[in-house]
C-alpha cells in the first residue's frame, strides 16, 4: 500500500493551507487556503502544483480564510468534486469567500487606477485573484457532514475520512483519514488549528488515542500564552471606568470567534451585574452574519453556553444589542452621545468600519480602545498598542489621547504546551508527526520540543516536499 502526502502549503509559514493526500488512486486535498503572509503572496497566483481536475474530493478543517480562500481559484481552474465539511463551517465559508471575492475586486481597481495615475504597474497582475462569480461558483460543491460521522471520498476505493470537533472556531474540525487495501489499513490525523481547553462557547478539543500519522500545527509551537487574565474583570474595569468618564469603549475585533466571544464575556457581566446595561453596536457586516449562523447551530455549544440558551440568556440575545447593517447605520454610531461599546472589524485595524471609529475616539481622552487580539507587526493595531502618540488613519494624521488597553487570553490557538498535551494523548507511539501551520523558528523549535518529550520520529516539511507514508 503506497500512500503518498504533498505538503503544497503551511509548511513553515502560517498560512495557505494544502496538503495532498493520494492512496488507492485516489486525490484528496486537505483545506486550500489563501496565502496572508506578504513575502509568500505570489504563491497564491502560481498554478497549483497538482492538476486541479484530477482532485477527487477537498476536505475543509476550518472556514479561516488561509484555510479555504484559494478553492474559487481551484474550482475556476477545474475542480469538480466535492468539498466535505461540517455545516457551520460550509455557511461561514461562503459569507467569508464572498467578502474576500469583493476586497480582491476592490483591491484590483484601487491597484489600477492608482498605477494608472503614476504611470507604472504593480508586481502583481491588476486583475482579482477571483471574483465573487468565481467566489459563488464554489457554492454548489459543498457537502456537509457531522461530526463523527465515516463518509467515503472515492466509492469502492477504501479511503474514508471522519470530522472531530477541533474546538478552534465554530464548525472547525480535525480530520481523520483511513486507507485500506488488502486487509492493511493506516490513519492519518489532520489537525487543523486546535484549539484551547475551556474556551467559551465552543468545545473542547477532541482527543484521540491512536493513529499512524500526525500533521499537527505548531502556529504557537515556540510560545506558551500568558496566564489568562481574568478576561471579565478587566472587560468590567474598562467598561465602568470609561463609561464613568463618558467615552466609548471601541474594540478592533474579527468577525468569525473573537466578536462572538466578546459579546459572551460582556453578557456574563451583565447577568453578573458586574456591569449596568450598555447599548451595544455590532458594526461588522461579516461578523453579524457569522453570529446569525452561530445561532443556528445551538447544538455545536459547550455546557455553559448551552445553558445559557436553555435560560434565554444567550450572547446573541443581549437585549441592548444592535447589529449595524448599512454604511448609513454605521455612520450614525459616531453620532450618538452617550457612552456605548463598538464592536468593528478589523481586528488588527488595516480596514474596514473600525478606521472610522478610531478617527472618532482616538483624539478623546475620555474613550478606551481595547485591544482583544494579536496585533501583527506594521498594522495600525500594533503601531497604536506600541505607544504610538500620532497615528495615520485615512490620509490624515491623529494624536493618540485615547486610554489603550489590552486584554490577554483570547487565543483561539492551543500553545506548545496544550498542543503537546494533546498528542500526548496517544496511547500508541504514532510512526512519524509532521508540523505544519508555523513559521520556519516555530515549526522546528516545536519539532525538537516534541522529540524531546516523546522520543517520537517528527518531521518538519519544506514546501512542496512529497514523502510517502508507509
Amino acid at each position: 500500500m503506497e500512500i503518498k502526502l504533498s505538503f503544497l502549503g503551511a509548511a513553515q509559514n502560517v498560512t495557505g493551507s494544502r496538503h495532498l493526500l493520494q492512496a488507492n488512486g485516489t486525490n484528496v486535498l486537505i483545506d486550500c487556503g489563501l496565502y496572508q503572509e506578504r513575502h509568500f503572496a505570489n504563491r497564491n497566483w502560481d498554478p497549483f502544483p497538482f492538476p486541479p481536475a484530477k482532485i477527487n474530493a477537498v476536505i475543509l478543517t476550518h472556514a479561516h480564510l488561509d484555510h479555504c480562500g484559494l478553492l474559487p481559484k481551484l474550482v475556476k481552474e477545474g475542480f469538480k468534486g466535492p468539498i466535505y465539511c461540517t455545516e457551520a463551517t460550509a455557511e461561514i465559508a461562503k459569507i467569508i469567500l464572498l467578502d474576500a471575492a469583493k476586497l480582491q475586486e476592490e483591491d484590483a481597481e484601487h491597484k489600477r487606477k492608482r498605477h494608472e495615475k503614476q504611470g507604472r504597474k504593480g508586481p502583481y497582475p491588476e486583475v482579482p485573484l477571483y471574483t465573487v462569480e468565481d467566489a459563488e461558483a464554489v457554492f454548489p460543491h459543498f457537502e456537509t457532514v457531522p461530526y463523527r460521522e465515516r463518509f467515503a471520498l472515492a466509492k469502492d476505493y477504501g479511503v474514508e475520512a471522519t470530522l472531530y470537533d477541533a474546538g478552534h472556531v465554530l464548525g472547525s474540525s480535525v480530520i481523520k483519514a483511513k486507507v485500506r487495501k488488502n486487509g492493511d489499513e493506516r490513519t492519518i490525523l489532520f489537525s487543523g488549528d486546535i484549539g484551547r481547553p475551556d474556551r467559551p462557547i465552543v468545545g473542547d478539543p477532541t482527543v484521540f488515542n491512536k493513529a499512524d500519522f500526525v500533521l499537527i500545527e505548531s502556529t504557537y509551537g515556540n510560545r506558551i500564552h500568558q496566564d489568562s487574565e481574568n478576561i471579565k474583570s478587566k472587560f468590567a474595569e474598562i467598561i465602568n471606568s470609561t463609561r464613568a468618564d463618558g467615552g466609548n469603549i471601541v474594540i478592533p475585533s474579527f468577525a468569525l470567534e473573537r466578536s462572538q466571544e466578546v459579546l459572551y464575556y460582556i453578557n456574563e457581566l451583565l447577568l453578573a451585574k458586574k456591569i449596568q446595561p450598555i447599548q451595544i453596536y455590532l458594526d461588522s457586516p461579516m461578523a453579524s452574519k457569522i453570529t446569525e449562523v452561530f445561532k443556528m447551530h445551538a447544538d455545536l455549544y459547550d455546557t455553559q453556553m448551552t445553558d445559557l440558551v436553555k435560560n434565554h440568556n444567550s450572547p446573541f440575545d443581549i437585549p441592548t444589542l444592535h447589529l449595524a447593517g448599512s454604511a448609513n447605520e454605521s455612520k450614525a454610531i459616531n453620532k450618538i452621545t452617550v457612552p456605548i461599546v463598538i464592536i468593528a472589524g478589523s481586528g488588527m485595524c488595516t480596514g474596514g468600519r473600525i478606521k472610522h471609529h478610531l478617527v472618532a475616539n482616538i483624539t478623546r481622552p475620555e474613550s478606551t480602545i481595547t485591544f482583544v487580539g494579536y496585533q501583527a507587526a506594521g498594522t495600525l493595531g500594533r503601531r497604536i498598542v506600541d505607544g504610538e502618540k500620532k497615528v495615520r488613519i485615512h490620509g490624515q494624521n491623529y494624536p493618540v489621547k485615547a486610554r489603550i488597553e489590552r486584554i490577554h487570553g483570547f487565543s483561539a490557538h492551543a500553545d506548545k504546551n496544550e498542543l503537546l498535551a494533546w498528542l500526548k494523548n496517544m496511547q500508541q507511539k504514532p510512526k512519524q508527526i509532521f508540523v505544519v501551520h508555523g513559521e520556519e523558528n516555530s515549526a522546528k523549535e516545536f519539532g525538537n520540543f516534541i522529540s524531546d518529550n516523546t522520543g517520537w520520529k517528527v518531521t518538519v516539511p519544506e514546501y512542496n516536499q512529497q514523502v510517502v507514508l508507509d
